[in-house]
């Protein structure tokens, strides 16, 4: 595993953003880990965030896209902070996002950000993909603003779990969309780095929650 996916997930621990304990995702499902990026609460800690997902997006698309769309509202702190992280890299791109409601008043319409025009290039960003659905709501948005090329969905951890059918949700998305995906870390790659391993005199993944986590994945890994 690269360094800088060690560092990413240390940076998880550190910000309490990475959670182990009984949780339900927006899916519905019981699941003894969650990932959270509200927890990301300090201008440092977005700085830094954003430089992890920048690192990301060059290695799966490149520099050859002109937004950088996060969809309302986790999204849209992930895009600024990606953005001005992209841009110290010398990438200067635009970010964008959606309003939960349009706006008829002012700067009206349902965007925040950079307008989308026809010919855009486009790479999504979110924070975790569980079942696949939240893409269903945000490409309706982007693809009404006209002929736009969505190149791909860029998340901080990949969850290796089902999405809809047998295959994992980002998988799911690219074929059913025709999109790339791709993900900081992959929760496989999470847990392996963790298990066993003590932080601050503490064994994050014991026996006991490694466990839990390969039941999980019996119902809800892919097959």
């Amino acid at each position: 595993m690269e360094n800088y996916k060690k560092e990413f997930i240390d940076f998880m621990i550190e910000c309490e953003v990475l959670k182990f304990g009984d949780f339900v995702t927006k899916s519905g499902r019981k699941t003894p880990f969650f990932v959270n990026t509200g927890f990301y609460r300090s201008g440092s800690q977005l700085s830094k965030l954003g430089k992890y997902y920048a690192k990301a997006i060059r290695g799966a698309f490149g520099d050859k896209f002109d937004i950088l769309f996060g969809p309302a509202y986790k999204g849209i702190p992930l895009s600024v902070a990606t953005s001005m992280a992209l841009s110290e890299d010398g990438v200067d791109v635009k970010y964008c996002s959606n309003r939960k409601e349009v706006k008829d008043h002012g700067d009206t319409g349902i965007l925040l950000g950079s307008p989308i025009k026809d010919g855009d290039k486009i790479v999504i960003i979110e924070d975790v993909t569980t079942a696949g659905t939240s893409i269903e709501e945000t490409l309706p948005i982007i693809k009404a603003q006209g002929n736009v090329d969505v190149l791909g969905l860029v998340v901080s951890v990949d969850r290796c779990e089902r999405g809809q059918g047998e295959k994992s949700a980002l998988v799911e998305i690219s074929e059913k969309y025709g999109i790339k995906t791709t993900a900081i870390v992959t929760m496989n790659e999470v847990v392996d780095y963790l298990y066993n391993k003590e932080i601050d005199g503490k064994i994050i993944i014991d026996d006991k929650l490694k466990a839990a986590i390969d039941d999980y994945y019996k119902i809800y890994g892919v097959k």
